[in-house]
This record gives structure tokens, sequence and C-alpha cells, in this order.
């Protein structure tokens, strides 16, 4: 070891508190970068192996292919494994209500096939032979027609074809009014269904087919395939497929590949690294700006040291390489120890949060820590250049400062006189005490403006992070949907009686709390279109006739609850009760706006009207069945509204809320309604086992739907949780290099101005006169910095809006108000707890010993 370096070693053993607190900083950087990439990584193996489970761990599917094209990719070096199933054929959809999916597509699957490609049951079984076969939940869901477990299906079998090209899963529908789509049937097949399955990953969005499983024969396995390829490097997926593709069609698994960066999505890629450029981005500046507070400081101190040195002859770069020592023994010192920390202090956030994330996405793969060697040495050496390029800076000052300049320290202070004079008001107004503090200011300008420049930092890193943090809060509240009820029973075939019969039952099921019911029937209503609002009519293509009809729902709830949402409007029970009572309606539209806001609009001009209401019977209108109601429009419904199929749904909200009483009246036979029982449950997940059950057990053979929307809902509240934890963490590491940034300047600061603060002791300034001086001092440092600090975290918290926005986050944006106030506080309460803490320092000192010190 050199001098040059033992020299720098003894210097950072003299300076305890200084190195200690650079350390710290080092240390908190390196854990704050390990943190942020263990976790991304073991975030990344979590959704890769989860959305591997749910969607299949292929990369490329390759659709209508032959046997010897499977056979080949096979045997390809670029290959990790491969499966297929045979494309069977496809049939008409009878009844379906989805335009864009008129097809049953069959897949014959094998053995292999089934363990390959996640298939998720809902009920039944997997099929076992080629006359079984597993149908979608979708197709009731989406296609509006139902199929039972047992019932057989007779499909005529075919190709799609326009004109002389075959079509696939990959081809989207084509309306046969604008195209030459035809499906030219083959042959006929009967199927059992023996199972009930959800939505094949593998089935693309835009398929103009549902799925269908069943086992393929030995000639349907030399027909037409579908074949799916595990590559041996997943970033090569896609030029991996058009080499190999050539005419072939072939879709890749973006699902997967997305969470591998090897995935072409471009708004989930921007989000992503947006917000891993502003977490880094935030770290390295505080990091930088304390360890290069830190140099420059120790710099100053060392500068007639590293005079003395050059008066010997050390060349300029001995002296550079003497402050880069400095801060590769700082490194040496925290980043290992950062790493440790920042490994167990992820461990322990992802041991909190592990529970929630499985009820946000995949239940059955856990979150656990991921550890990679690569990411570590990236965040060791992120950490060090962070150190370099905070140490370089100065080193460069210290080598190019000139000899005499250096020993005499003369580049330190240099003022003029009417730099540092004052007023007649200023110094009446300040005292002795503030006159010598604010010309402290002045003659020092860059040691105080390194304070100054801290502080500012300090309040932008926090109001970044808190701003970073409640933007991640409001995107993931979006997803928060609240419901008045934790399970419902819904069916559309089950007789009235047969359905309270079972409400007296599941009232009593154990964890139940409170319990109702409802029903909601189907209209038309014929409509003037000059009753409807203007906004509406802009907004609507067939409002040019005089008249136009529009479907409508009228929800049926216990009379309870509706004399108590009569009662919460502050309308007459009298004038809303009774057989010719008036009923209330909301009628809503909502508006895209630009830039991704939405606006709800009334659809009538009116807040009051007649209305008259035809009920669908068998799916047509039923003239004959009109009746006439008054009503009064309202913002919004009393109770949640049944869940509805998708084929159902309108892009309005027109309802009508009537008591259970006057259903009679306004249900004839054969009316399209939907009946359904809703409970509240301390403990959904067990109570819904127990309605399912009891269903069971009654022998229940009317089609029914039974939903835990707990369940569903807990999904977001567990969103929330996980991101608030990150967010408070994220602020509470950048709070404390904030504060280790400013207590290391102005507590060292302090100590280089050991003898004049003593000299000033020494002509008789009492203790309180001492104090008013590093209190007024306080003042300077905290206004002169929030000067700067506040508008410049106000520009950074929009930068980071827009960052967000612009990555997919549909958020609006906040001032951050809350976040300033609580940094104005905070920066005069550091400020003032740190200089009471190194003038305290020096007070203990003796005034003779300070005098002497010569800084060298």
């Amino acid at each position: 070891m050199n001098i040059f370096n033992k020299v720098t070693l003894q210097n950072l053993k003299k300076n305890r508190t200084r190195t200690l607190v650079t350390i710290i900083g080092v240390i908190l950087s390196t854990a704050m970068i390990t943190a942020v990439a263990t976790f991304a990584i073991s975030l990344q193996q979590y959704m890769v192996k989860g959305s591997a489970q749910k969607y299949g761990d292929w990369h490329v599917e390759f659709l209508a292919a032959d046997s010897n094209f499977a056979k080949q990719q096979a045997r390809n070096k670029a290959v990790l494994k491969t499966t297929s199933f045979a494309d069977i054929g496809y049939s008409k959809l009878a009844g379906g209500k989805n335009p864009n999916k008129p097809y049953l597509f069959v897949a014959g699957f094998d053995q292999t096939t089934f363990d390959t490609l996640p298939i998720k049951l809902l009920s039944g079984r997997l099929p076992k032979n080629g006359h079984e076969v597993v149908i979608p939940a979708h197709v009731a869901a989406n296609g509006g027609v139902k199929y039972s477990i047992g019932e057989t299906l007779s499909l005529s079998l075919g190709e799609r074809v326009s004109g002389n090209k075959q079509l696939n899963q990959h081809d989207p529908y084509e309306n046969p009014k604008k195209k030459q789509e035809t499906l030219r049937e083959t042959n006929q097949k009967s199927y059992k269904i023996v199972g009930i399955c959800e939505r094949p990953g593998f089935e693309e969005k835009t398929a103009p087919g549902y799925t269908l499983l069943t086992i393929a024969d030995q000639a349907e396995k030399r027909g037409r395939l579908s074949v799916f390829v595990t590559l041996k490097n997943p970033r090569k997926a896609r030029s991996y497929a058009n080499s190999i593709a050539k005419n072939q069609s072939y879709t890749l698994n973006d699902d997967v590949l997305r969470f591998m960066g090897a995935s072409d999505d471009r708004v989930f890629n921007l989000l992503l690294y947006s917000i891993g450029t502003i977490l880094v981005a935030l770290i390295m500046l505080g990091s930088v700006f304390l360890i290069y507070n830190s140099f420059t400081i120790s710099l100053n101190e060392r500068m007639r040291q590293f005079g003395i040195l050059a008066s010997v002859g050390a060349t300029p770069k001995q002296l550079r390489n003497s402050v880069l020592f400095e801060g590769f023994c700082i490194g040496a010192a925290g980043i290992p120890v950062g790493l440790f920390v920042g490994i167990g202090s992820i461990k322990i956030v992802i041991a909190l949060v592990a529970k929630n994330f499985n009820n946000i996405l995949y239940a059955d793969i856990p979150l656990v820590l991921s550890l990679s060697i690569p990411v570590l040495l990236a965040a060791a050496v992120i950490s060090l250049i962070t150190i370099m390029i905070s140490a370089y800076i100065p080193a460069r000052k210290a080598a190019n400062t000139p000899v005499m300049e250096s020993i005499r320290q003369s580049n330190e202070v240099k003022v003029s006189a009417h730099e540092i004079k004052l007023t007649k008001f200023s110094e009446g107004l300040l005292g002795l005490e503030g006159m010598l503090a604010l010309k402290n200011f002045k003659r020092n300008k860059k040691r105080y403006r390194t304070i100054i420049l801290s502080l500012a930092l300090s309040v932008v890193l926090f109001v970044s992070a808190r701003a970073f943090g409640n933007n991640l809060q409001q995107s993931a509240k979006q997803m928060v949907v609240d419901s008045d009820y934790d399970i419902v029973l819904t069916s559309s075939e089950m007789k009235e009686s047969e359905m309270f019969q079972l409400y007296d039952k599941l009232q009593n099921v154990t964890g139940i709390t409170e319990s109702s019911y409802q029903a909601i029937a189907s209209y038309t209503s014929p409509i003037k279109t000059s009753d409807f609002s203007p906004r509406y009519r802009q907004s609507e293509n067939d409002l040019t006739i005089e008249q136009t009809t529009r479907a409508v729902d009228v929800q049926f709830i216990e009379d309870k609850e509706y004399l108590k949402f009569i009662k919460e409007q502050n309308l007459p029970v009298k004038e809303y009760t009774g057989d010719g009572g008036k009923l209330i309606a909301v009628a809503k539209k909502r508006i895209e706006q630009e830039k991704g806001k939405s606006e709800l609009i009334d659809l009538f001009a009116k807040d009051s009207m007649e209305l008259s209401m035809i009920p669908e019977i068998d799916g047509k209108p039923a003239p004959s069945q009109q009746k006439t109601v008054s009503v009064k429009f309202a913002d919004t419904y009393p109770l949640d509204t049944l869940p509805r199929q998708p084929a159902a749904k309108q892009p309005y909200v027109f309802m009508l809320i009537a008591p259970y009483a006057m259903k009679a009246k306004f249900s004839p036979a054969g009316i399209e309604q939907t009946m359904g029982l809703t409970f509240l449950s301390k403990q959904p997940a067990r109570s819904t086992a127990a309605i399912r059950k009891i269903i069971e057990q009654e022998g229940v053979t009317a089609s029914y739907d039974l939903y835990n929307l707990h369940e569903i809902f807990e999904q977001n509240r567990n969103t929330i949780f996980v991101v608030n934890i990150f967010s408070y963490v994220f602020v509470a590491m950048i709070s404390l290099i904030a504060i280790a940034n400013v207590f290391n300047t102005i507590s060292t600061n302090i100590q280089l101005r050991r003898r004049e603060l003593a000299m000033l002791r020494s002509v008789g300034m009492t203790d309180r006169e001492f104090n008013k001086m590093m209190m007024i001092e306080c003042a300077f440092y905290g206004s002169r910095s929030l000067l700067w600090g506040v508008p410049t975290a106000g520009i950074i918290s929009w930068l980071i809006y827009k960052g967000m926005t612009k990555g997919g986050a549909e958020i609006a944006f906040q001032f951050p108000w809350s976040s300033i106030l609580i940094s104005i506080l905070g920066v005069f309460l550091i400020v003032v707890i740190t200089m009471l803490y190194a003038v305290n320092k020096i007070k203990k000192e003796n005034i003779i010993d300070a005098l002497r010190d010569d800084l060298t």
C-alpha cells in the first residue's frame, strides 16, 4: 500500500462520523437497488411460472401444419420440446349470439397434449375416447348457448374456406356479406359432453370458433395439426417463427413471452421500463448527491493536505487516485452489507405480501424470493459506478487546483466587501447574530450551496417518491369494485316457488349475516327521439327518426329495500307506493372522452316522464301486454343488479326500480326474467360451498349460476395492499437517503467551521447568542432550499405522472400538496436537529484546541 492510500485510510478513521454516514448512504443505495432488482426477478419468475401454468409453457404455435412439419420441429436443435393436437373441424353454433364467433371448433388431444396444455375443468371430467367431448364455459357466457353435462352433440364438421384459401383459428371470422368465407361440411359426428372447462389459454380472443376438446384417432392425427413449440431460448421466438413458418400461420404465446422480455407488447414494455427507470433514477440521484457531498466536504477538509503532498512531488494522477481510493474503500465496506440488507429486506416484504399475491393472480404458484447472481453483480456494479461518479468530480478538482492555492485555501472564500455588505434595515432586523449568520452565508457560497442543494434534493426525492407511490395506488384503486353482496345465486329457468324454498334454507347457512332477493325482467320501450337529451342524441346514430325503441330492465327488489331507497331520495312515500304509484328509473350512458377519460350523461332531457313498457316474451316484444308507468329519474339504484351475460349487456343503463310486490302485475307468463338470491357472509368461501351442497341435495335440475363475488373482488383488494406495501417501503428508504444526505452535509460543514465558531466564543459570544446565530442560519438554509426544491419537486411529480400515463396507466394528476407540506416541516426539523447535534459536539470541545486546529 502506497503512502497516499495510507493517508486516505487515516483520514477516514479520523472523521468516523462522516465516514459512517457515507457508508450508511452506500448501504441504503445498494440495498434499494438490490431490493428493486431482486423483487423484479422474483416477480418475473412468479409471472412466468403463473402464466405458463395458465396458458402453457409453449412459445410458438403453428396452425394447420402436417405431421412431417411436427416431426421436423421436434428434431430442431433450437427446440426444447413440442406437442400438438388434431384440427378435426368446424361446426356452426346454433343460436350463437356473438356474430364474430359463430363456430364450434373440435380439437383432438392425446394424453401428452393434456399434460402440456393447461385445461382447467370446472365440472365433469376429461374425455377418454373420440366420442366424448369437453366444452368451454364461454360458449354460454360469450356465445349465449348453454350445454349441460350428459347432452349429446350432433355436429356437421367441415372446413372454413375463403376462395381457394383454407382458414384456421388464427383467421378471424369473415362476414359472408362482405367476404367469401363459407363452411364446407365433410362429415357428421356425435359427441357426449362429459365436462365443462375454462376457455383454453391457447384459444386467441379473435378465434372464430369455441374450442371443444376430444381424443383424436389415428386418422385425425395424420390430418391437419396445431403444433406447439417450446424453445430453448424464448427471446428468439419471433426470429425462429419467421424463419420456420414461410407460408405457415403461427401465433406467439405473448402471455408468457412478455414476462420474459421477449414480447412486442409496447404498452406493457413501456409501463414496465418507465417504472423501472423512475425507481433506479430516483435511487441513483439521491445516492450520487449523498456520496458526492461527502467527498466534496472531505476534499475541502483535505485541500491543504493535498497542497502539501503536491509540493513535495505528488502528481495530479496520484492525488486523483487517492480520492478514488477513498471511494473504493467506502464501497468495499458498504456494498456487501447493502446487498445483504437489500436481500433481507425484500425477503421480509415478499413474506408479507406472498399470501395476497396468491389471491391476485395464481393461487397455485407461490411468490418466493428468487436470487440471480448476474442481477446481484449488476446491483453491486451500479452502486460502485454511483460511488466512482460521486468521487471523480471532486477528485478532478483536487488534482487540478494549484499548489499554493491548496495550501492557503484561498479558493474557498472569495468575496469582496460589497458582496457581504448588509443594509441598515437588515442589521437592525436581524441583530448581530443574524448579521453574522447572513455574512457567513454569503462569504462561502460554495459550501452553503452544497447544503442548500442537499436540502433541495431531499425535498425533491421525498415528494417525487410519494408522487410515484400515490400514482401507483391511484392506478391500483381503479380496479377495486365494491358490491352489496358477497354471494349471488341466479337462474332464468328456476320457478319462483322453487327459488323461495331454497331461499328459506340458504338464509341459515353458516356465516350468512344478511340476505335478500330480487328479479330482473326485460322490456322494450318505444320513445320519441325528442325526449332524449341533446348530449345523448349526439352520441347515437339512430335518432334521426321520430320514434325509436330502447331495451329497458325492471329491477324488482324487496319491499323494505324499496321503501328505504324512496326515503333516501327524499321522495313522498305515498306517491311512489301502491298500485298506481310512480317508479324510479336510472338512465345513463358513459361517453368516452380524450386521453382515456369518460363522462356519464343522462339519456333523457327531463327528470320525469311517462314510459310505455312492452315485455319480451320468448325473446320477442309482446305489444298486447304493454303497460304505461310514470317514472322519476335518479342518479343511482339501491342495490347492485344481478350479474348479466355479455350478450345481454347494453352500451347504456336504462332500468326501472320497483318493489317486489308489483312483480306479478309486471310479469306476464313467459316473460324473460332472471331471479337472484344475494347474501353477505363472514366466511364467503365456506358459505358458497355450503350453498352448493344444499342445491345438490335438493336435486335442482334447472340451470343456475352461483358466484362468490367476494373472492373475485378480493383480488383487487389484495392488489391495493401489495401496491401500498411497496409504495411505503420505497418512500421510507428514499426518505432515509435524504435524511442521511442532509445530516452528513450539515454536520460536516459545522465541523469544518470549528476554528471560526471557537473564535466567536473566545471573544465573548454567549451560548444564547451562539444558538440564535445558528437558528438564523437554519432559517436561511430551509427557506433557500425550499425556494428551489418545491417547484422542482412539483415539476418532477408531473413528469412522473406523464411517464406513467404514456406507459398505459389511467390516472389523474394530483398536485402533491400534502407531500410538500410534510417536506417543508421535515426540512426545518432535520436542519435544526442536525445543527443542534453538531453544535453540541463543538461546545464540548476546548476552545484553545479548536483555535490551534490547522486542518492538517
